[in-house]
């Protein structure tokens, strides 16, 4: 499956282009129009990078926390540290395992969660950002590439701020 995404100004243009791909002959069920009034970036289905984000860290964090607490554990005991006293020696290693799990789930939160929310959206995000700027998207799902270039050379006419083919791997 092949999609075409136009980033058009205004309202009057993004339906002016999804007339002339109707005209053409595409489906309307592979034509889908967002923005104001229309479809909105969830109901299309875009991914929300926050919700990717947290994703992202919840995955890392299940294998860094143990990792991190064994790591401490270990680190505890190759040093011989007697950091607490009170906590007498068993005791200071389960501290240690403590402080190395509580390390490993803040790198989980660092960089699972600004890592996935700054790259883990993709394109997604900055067609998220035109939405909110006003934009309208027309997206044209297809599934041969001579429809694509039909659709494009269609679309081009009405000038769009930005024309972007994707394809969907199997």
């Amino acid at each position: 499956m092949s999609y075409l995404i136009a980033v058009l100004p205004d309202r009057i243009a993004a339906e002016a282009a999804y007339s002339a791909l109707e005209k053409a002959g595409f489906s309307l069920s592979q034509l889908n129009l967002l923005g104001r009034g229309y479809k909105t970036a969830d109901e299309f289905g875009f991914i929300d990078p926050a919700r990717s984000a947290r994703q992202q860290m919840n995955r890392m964090a299940v294998w860094l926390v143990p990792f991190g607490f064994l790591a401490g554990v270990g680190f505890s005991i190759l040093s011989g540290l007697e950091t607490f006293a009170w906590a007498g020696s068993v005791g200071n290693h389960l501290i240690g395992g403590l402080l190395g799990g509580a390390a490993a789930a803040m790198g989980s939160f660092f960089v699972g969660g600004g890592v996935g929310l700054s790259s883990g959206s993709g394109d997604a995000l900055a067609y998220r950002n035109r939405l909110n700027a006003g934009k309208y998207l027309l997206i044209l799902q297809e599934d041969t590439e001579a429809r694509i270039r039909e659709a494009t050379r269609i679309l081009r006419q009405f000038e769009p701020e930005n024309l972007q083919g994707y394809t969907e791997r199997p």
